[in-house]
């Protein structure tokens, strides 16, 4: 029996274990060991961090929860379930019981259905400017385009090379004004259907068309689907809410309220199952804050439990 079992180990996890353990609660974090950077080499724009391998970030971080006698286990969580307290149960059969949960799995990219792709993800196949964009700043770098955010994702990555060309791939039918701005800041137009990306000697070179056509690139930037893993929830009757930008779905998200607590009283969600488009920092501070409001949460029961006590 645990105050607090926390599913997933990265930065929101993590962070809210060491909330939690530095406030002597007693805490399991279970994880898969899949986290959604592992194909990145470095992880960007964490102060003091900048630059550090996603590895090196978790295992600072699994030392510091286990010095203040925080547990772990390995596995995949398949299913919680509700009782006086809750069940945690895992694909080998292993199963945990704790007083709060803290959900903290994060989310799969799912990448455009081109050959090649999947491959070249976290290397020269990229998603984000502030996560990648200092490193390949003044190459020729392509936007595959599947829906009107690439019009978007075109201008923000124009900020750190001369050479962008956008390929429209599928989609979007770009407005006359889109055309005039994206003209306007010299990004070029590739009208057609992208069918596979050109490799040589692990590294991208170019994208090849529909018709055999290639235009050369170095770096190839895509629009992921963001998708929460939180399937294990449904049992409790969770399930992730679609999220939207600029009226273009995107992704999907467990819901919480300001503290990370969600519709079921006890489980609490934090990072990027419910925040897709967070970096690592918010996720480290929205576990950071979770944590805090659970321990808030238990003492608030305890006060419960040791008044109807006294009183009895």
């Amino acid at each position: 029996m645990y105050d607090v079992i926390v599913v997933g180990g990265g930065a929101a996890g993590l962070s809210g274990a060491l909330a939690l353990v530095r406030s002597r609660r007693s805490v399991l974090v279970i994880d898969d060991g899949r986290p959604r950077n592992a194909p990145a080499g470095h992880v960007q724009n964490f102060l003091t961090r900048d630059g550090t391998p996603p590895s090196e970030i978790y295992a600072l971080g699994r030392d510091e929860v286990a010095g203040y006698g925080g547990e772990f286990a390995s596995g995949t969580v398949t299913e919680v379930r509700r009782g006086d307290v809750f069940t945690v149960e895992l694909a080998d059969g292993t199963s945990y019981q704790g007083r709060r949960i803290l959900v903290t799995t994060g989310l799969t990219d799912l990448l455009p259905d081109v050959a090649g792709l999947a491959e070249q993800w976290g290397k020269d196949v990229l998603h984000c400017p502030y996560c990648h964009g200092w490193e390949v700043q003044g190459q020729a770098i392509g936007v595959l385009a599947t829906s009107p955010m690439a019009v978007h994702q075109a201008q923000m990555f124009r900020q750190l090379s001369d050479d962008v060309t956008l390929f429209l791939h599928t989609g979007p039918d770009l407005t006359d004004e889109q055309w005039e701005e994206l003209a306007a800041r010299q990004i070029a137009v590739v009208q057609g259907k992208v069918e596979q990306v050109e490799v040589v000697d692990g590294k991208l070179t170019g994208v090849r068309l529909e018709g055999g056509k290639v235009i050369s690139r170095d770096v190839l930037t895509v629009q992921t689907t963001l998708r929460a893993k939180a399937s294990f929830l449904t049992g409790l009757g969770l399930e992730v809410t679609a999220q939207e930008a600029a009226g273009v779905v995107y992704g999907d998200a467990l819901v919480v309220d300001a503290k990370g607590e969600t519709a079921v009283p006890g489980v609490f969600a934090a990072g990027n199952v419910t925040d897709p488009m967070g970096q690592v920092l918010h996720a480290a501070g929205a576990g950071l804050r979770a944590g805090a409001a659970i321990n808030g949460d238990l003492i608030a029961e305890e006060t419960r439990l040791a008044l109807a006590a006294r009183r009895s």
